[in-house]
C-alpha cells in the first residue's frame, strides 16, 4: 500500500508488446492501485482485438480507466485527453489509490504528468493543410515536416495526416519547431517511470506473434463491424495498425496475406519510434525482464523510490 513518500503517479511505458500491460495490473495490485490507460487507440469502443485491449476478465480485478472513451468517428484529442487523465489521476489520489498509468502513447503520457500546454489553432492555416492532405496525401507533408523539425517527424507516423498537420500547423503558428512547444521535463505530478525493455529480436517475434492472433481472434470481424459504424471517416481511427491494413484489404488494395504482413511491418517501425521517445526522457528507469520477475523488480525499484 503507499506510504507517506510514495510517489503520486507510476507510469509504465515501452514499445507495443513489451508487456505493458500485465505489469501494470501486478504493480496495481501490489500498492493499492487503479490503472488509466495511456493508449491512444484503446480509448476507442469497439477497438479491442487489434489494439490488444485486456478483456475484463483478463484485468485481475483491477479497475482500468479511459477505456472505450472515444467512437471511432472521433478524432483522437490530446488536450483532451489531458483533461480527462488528469481529473481521473485527481478523483485516485483523493480516494488514496495509487494511479498507475499504462501505454504506449508517448505525448498522452508527457501531457498527464508533465507540465504541458498546448497552442492555439488557427482556422485558416488548419483548413489550408487539411486541404494540402486531401489532395496529396501525407507523404509530402511529412517530408515537409522532416525538414522543419526531424525530431517530430520521427515521433509521427508518415501515414498520421491528422498529426502531421497539427505539427506543421503549430510551426506555421508559433514558427519554432513543433517539439520546440514540448518545454523541458517540468512535473505537473510526482512520478516514477518505468520503461519495459524487450531486447529487438525478442520484441519483433512477439509483434509477429501478436499479429497472428488478432487474425485468429477475428480482427477482420471486427474491422468489418466497425466500418459498418463509421470507422473509414474516423480520422484517427483509421489510421490505427492493423485497422488501416484491414481497411485497405476490404477496399480491395491489397490481399488479406498482404495486410497481414504489414500489420506486422508496420507495428515494428512504430515500436522503434516509441522506443526513440521514451529513450529521450532521463527519467525512464528501464527494466529487462518478463513476467514475475519484471513485476519483481519494478516493485523494488519503486519500494526504494518510496523510503529514498
Amino acid at each position: 500500500m503507499r506510504g507517506a513518500g510514495a510517489p503520486k503517479v507510476i507510469t509504465v511505458v515501452g514499445p507495443t508488446a513489451a508487456g505493458k500491460s500485465d505489469l501494470g495490473i501486478a504493480l496495481a495490485r501490489a500498492f493499492g492501485g487503479e490503472v488509466i490507460n495511456s493508449d491512444s487507440m484503446q480509448l476507442y469502443r469497439g477497438m479491442d482485438i487489434g489494439t490488444a485491449k485486456l478483456a475484463p476478465a483478463e484485468r485481475g480485478g483491477v479497475p482500468h480507466h479511459l477505456l472505450d472513451v472515444w467512437e471511432v468517428t472521433e478524432a483522437a484529442s490530446v488536450a483532451e485527453y489531458q483533461r480527462m487523465a488528469r481529473a481521473e489521476i485527481d478523483r485516485l489520489l483523493a480516494a488514496g489509490r495509487l494511479p498507475v498509468l499504462v501505454g504506449g502513447s508517448g505525448l498522452y503520457v508527457r501531457a498527464t504528468i508533465d507540465a504541458l500546454e498546448f497552442p492555439g489553432t488557427d482556422p485558416a492555416v488548419r483548413a489550408r493543410l487539411e486541404t494540402e492532405l486531401a489532395e496529396h496525401g501525407s507523404g509530402p507533408l511529412h517530408e515537409r515536416l522532416a525538414a522543419l523539425d526531424p525530431a517530430a517527424a520521427t515521433a509521427i507516423l508518415p501515414g498520421n495526416g491528422r498529426r502531421i498537420v497539427r505539427a506543421l500547423e503549430v510551426i506555421e503558428i508559433t514558427g519554432r519547431p513543433f517539439t520546440a512547444n514540448l518545454p523541458g521535463h517540468q512535473a505537473h505530478y510526482d512520478a516514477v517511470q518505468i520503461g519495459v525493455e524487450v531486447p529487438r529480436p525478442e520484441l519483433d517475434e512477439r509483434i509477429a506473434t501478436r499479429v497472428d492472433r488478432m487474425w485468429e481472434a477475428g480482427l477482420l470481424d471486427e474491422v468489418r463491424a466497425l466500418e459498418a459504424v463509421g470507422l473509414r471517416d474516423g480520422l484517427t481511427a483509421s489510421r490505427a495498425l492493423g485497422y488501416q491494413q484491414v481497411l485497405s484489404h476490404f477496399a480491395g488494395e491489397r490481399t488479406e496475406d498482404e495486410a497481414r504482413a504489414e500489420t506486422v511491418r508496420a507495428t515494428k517501425r512504430f515500436a522503434r519510434r516509441q522506443d526513440s521517445w521514451f529513450r529521450r526522457d532521463p527519467r525512464v528507469h528501464w527494466l529487462t525482464a518478463s513476467g514475475t520477475e519484471l513485476a519483481e523488480r519494478a516493485i523494488t525499484l519503486l519500494e526504494r523510490a518510496v523510503t529514498a
